[in-house]
């Protein structure tokens, strides 16, 4: 026998706008998910349903209400977050994660992490030296290494910032394009601008770049040299090759600190060229001091859509592995 009930709570007449949505677009979503009825009565809500549920949904709600309380801007992936921690029963995690500011951007919003696994990715960087963040597009493995690299030059942590990536032809040649080297390779570099002009402002970036406080170069630039006092980020590291890897991470000098971020399931590499970021994995993983942070589709924290399309891409892969591998073995049979 199901355990029906009401649930009744209090809620801050100034936020029902935020945490209802538009058209109460939210609210639907969470009775959808949850199979409820919730009911407003002049700021007081009641939550018809299984206890269970019911309990659930109000502590989704108290959890929304504090978010908005500190000024949170609630989207449709907060919600589908909150959704997915309260079926599991984590919904304190919501605003623990909210506590944890890592700076702000130049138009004043906090910038902090979104997720239990960016909350993790994090907490690693404080506390390692070399830190690899891999998963899909969205998850913010780039952007919070910025946000953590730019709050650490800020602090005087580190003396200056380096910023690379491989400018791995995705199709196109360098060749065609138009004008000199940089002008070439400043495609490639682009979404790091990007990052950096949203954080610090665009004064400040080109302030400091012009003083070569900031450095931001293709990967084959860091040959040669030793990195002292720097942060340094490695973006897009699934497209190098092994002796890249080895040549960057051997870059590292006293008081630096290094974060690698790539997607293994996106290389634009050679076939057959094996991925420096697949080997680094192996090699490194019982390493001291080195920590490897994998996020998911469930950290993603772009439009709701980049959510399903990696969980699409995920799923037709796994299909496809297991296919080959069931191949594999009918030959192996047949042949045998």
């Amino acid at each position: 026998m199901v355990d029906e009930t009401s649930v009744k709570m209090e809620l801050d007449a100034r936020h029902m706008r935020d945490i209802f949505g538009m058209r109460d677009a939210y609210v639907k979503k969470l009775e959808k998910d949850f199979d409820v009825i919730i009911v407003d009565r002049n700021g007081e809500l009641i939550i018809k349903g299984e206890r269970q549920k019911a309990e659930q949904v109000r502590d989704i709600l108290d959890k929304l209400d504090t978010l908005v309380d500190r000024g949170n801007e609630l989207e449709e992936q907060n919600i589908d977050y909150a959704i997915e921690l309260g079926k599991s029963g984590q919904t304190e995690a919501l605003t623990e994660i909210d506590e944890d500011i890592i700076c702000h951007t130049v138009n004043g919003k906090p910038i902090k992490p979104k997720t239990i696994g960016q909350k993790r990715y994090v907490d690693a960087i404080r506390d390692n030296m070399v830190v690899f963040g891999i998963g899909p597009a969205g998850t913010g493995k780039t952007y919070l290494a910025m946000a953590m690299a730019i709050t650490a030059f800020k602090n005087e942590e580190v003396g200056r910032i380096i910023l690379t990536r491989p400018a791995i032809e995705a199709g196109e040649k360098l060749g065609f394009l138009p004008g000199d080297l940089q002008s070439k390779v400043d495609p490639y570099l682009r979404p790091l601008y990007d990052a950096l002009y949203q954080i610090m402002g665009a004064d400040s970036f080109v302030r400091n770049m012009e003083k070569g406080l900031i450095e931001v170069a293709p990967l084959a630039y860091m040959r040669g040299r030793t990195l002292d006092n720097a942060y340094i980020i490695l973006d897009e590291a699934q497209n190098t090759t092994p002796a890249q890897m080895k040549m960057f991470l051997t870059r590292m000098g006293f008081g630096s600190k290094v974060v690698i971020t790539g997607d293994a399931t996106q290389k634009d590499l050679a076939p057959g060229t094996s991925s420096g970021l697949d080997v680094a994995m192996r090699v490194l993983n019982k390493v001291e001091d080195i920590a490897f942070c994998k996020l998911t589709s469930k950290d993603v924290v772009r439009h709701p859509l980049v959510q399903k399309i990696v969980n699409a891409y995920e799923n037709y892969e796994a299909k496809n592995t297991k296919k080959h591998q069931g191949n594999g073995h009918e030959r192996y049979r047949k042949n045998g």
